[in-house]
């Protein structure tokens, strides 16, 4: 396990910021990170997978430890259901693929979502009406200080919008190294009903879908709204959809009767944040190197040697002007080191 110093971590982060990591060591095997938190226990520790949901700031004064922990495995279970489980270190949306090839259905609907496996229940990803935990059975984890091996059910991990346990109670205490799903086998349950699924399935003429066509039609859509972080520097959403009380959304929509909107329940909206972003007049606009993307003002964008100051500091005057403007404060979902 070779130690690298001072490494640049600009290609590995989706932004694309060229921050340096003091101490780095690329981790290919559970074993091989059992060792290295055993050997440097007293360091301070970063674990890094595929930097696609994080602004870096600033120089880490850290050992990183980049997990590359490769490999899937699948157990039948009946006529229509798997486990399949991917170590950490497997691109996201690599994994989808894998499965809608081998014909397991539920995750086509988080097509070309950015990021390793590892960090997916982290956040617990989502799109399209379709979460992580709505397959999730359990992931592994390792303790990083006592190098511990640990099963999380779905239970314990406390999923909640683009939430869960490892990044309140358990935030940087454990490393996962491996993911469960169930998936089924033939019997699939599709989740078309979101209108953009919809309207891209009806204009190939796809009466009868498959999963295959609903994962083709997500990527479709993402790519058309999304950039492409291989050619400018981003992490997709940038601000969780905010939730509001129904007094307060009628109290938005007598001036903006436009507003889109999704019902949470009885006394709760949800509100695009890209929309509210939009409207202030944020969207495609450009300060030095940092912008806000010309299709999805959602999303934040380094065009080419921003650093991640200046990103953030655009994303607080975002925040700074949705509250003026509307009284709704904006939550990141990216996490800001």
């Amino acid at each position: 396990m070779k130690i690298e110093r001072n490494k640049s971590l600009k290609s590995h982060n989706t932004f694309g910021i060229d921050v340096k990591a003091s101490e780095f060591i690329e981790i290919n095997s559970e074993k091989e990170l059992i060792e290295t938190l055993s050997i440097h226990k007293n360091k301070r520790i970063f674990i890094l997978s595929g930097g696609s949901n994080m602004l870096l700031t600033k120089d880490l004064e850290a050992l990183v430890l980049h997990i590359a922990m490769k490999g899937i495995t699948t157990t039948i279970q009946s006529s229509n259901s798997v486990l399949v489980s991917a170590n950490a270190g497997e691109n996201w949306h690599d994994f989808v693929q894998f499965c809608i090839n081998n014909n397991f259905g539920g995750l086509e609907n988080l097509s070309l979502i950015p990021g390793y496996v590892g960090s997916a229940p982290i956040q617990n990803i989502g799109a399209y009406g379709v979460e992580l935990k709505d397959k999730f059975i359990s992931c592994e984890a390792i303790h990083l200080s006592t190098g511990e091996k640990k099963k999380f059910t779905k239970e314990d991990c406390n999923f909640g919008y683009r939430n869960s346990i490892f990044k309140n109670e358990l935030k940087g205490k454990y490393i996962i190294t491996k993911v469960t799903f169930r998936l089924t086998t033939k019997e699939h349950i599709l989740n078309t009903s979101y209108g953009a699924i919809e309207n891209a399935l009806k204009e190939k003429n796809t009466t009868h879908p498959t999963i295959k066509d609903v994962s083709e039609s997500v990527i479709a859509i993402r790519k058309s709204k999304l950039p492409d972080p291989a050619e400018i520097g981003n992490s997709g959403s940038f601000f969780k959809n905010p939730v509001v009380t129904l007094q307060a959304f009628e109290q938005i929509q007598k001036s903006y009767t436009n507003i889109p909107y999704y019902k949470v329940d009885e006394k709760s909206i949800k509100v695009p944040a890209g929309w509210l972003i939009e409207q202030c007049g944020f969207k495609g606009k450009r300060w030095g190197d940092a912008g806000v993307h010309t299709k999805q003002a959602l999303v934040l964008v380094n065009h080419d040697n921003a650093t991640g100051q200046e990103i953030l500091d655009l994303s607080k005057k975002i925040r700074e002007t949705i509250k003026e403007k509307f009284n709704i404060v904006l939550e990141t979902e990216v996490n800001i080191i």
